[in-house]
């Protein structure tokens, strides 16, 4: 039987590499946000930035990447959705949506500290390695510091948790 692996924590923990590494690790299929966002809308991002504009076109590639990873685990595949989860609402909708399809579903929480994280997002600027799809400038950071919803202790008690440092 198929499953479902959301993988989720805050901006620079580490999520992307933990992402790939399970899917190699469990022969599974990564999706990645930044990927889709990047390829299908980075031509087109307006300048200055604009929230509602971006979070609308996310919303799109998450059906369509929900979609996509229901027809893997359908067909006894592993998807490893690396799409942020940035708020508990959006984890809890994905988790339903798993178990209405009565696909198995895991959380993976990983985290980092502060500093270590935006380090790592500052770096990763600058190196344009594996795990970069777009510039996240410091500002940017922050504000998605402010956004992100830490894991609740229910999605704790369920999680497999990952420190990365």
């Amino acid at each position: 039987m198929g499953s479902i692996h959301l993988v989720f924590g805050p901006q620079g923990a580490g999520k992307s590499s933990y992402a790939r590494q399970l899917a190699a690790r469990i022969g599974g299929v990564r999706l990645s946000i930044d990927d889709w966002m990047a390829q299908l809308y980075g031509p087109d991002l307006p300048a200055p930035m604009n929230f509602a504009w971006i979070m609308e076109r996310v919303q799109r590639c998450e059906k369509r990447i929900w979609a996509t990873a229901a027809e893997i685990a359908g067909t006894g595949g592993h998807a490893v959705l690396d799409l942020g989860f940035m708020k508990v609402k959006n984890r809890t909708e994905f988790l339903s949506l798993a178990r209405a399809s009565q696909h198995p579903a895991n959380l993976h929480f990983v985290n980092a500290p502060h500093d270590v994280r935006r380090q790592r997002v500052l770096q990763r600027n600058s190196d344009k390695g594996d795990t970069f799809s777009f510039e996240v400038t410091a500002p940017m950071f922050d504000f998605m510091e402010r956004e992100f919803e830490p894991a609740t202790e229910q999605e704790l008690a369920s999680a497999t948790v990952f420190h990365s440092h």
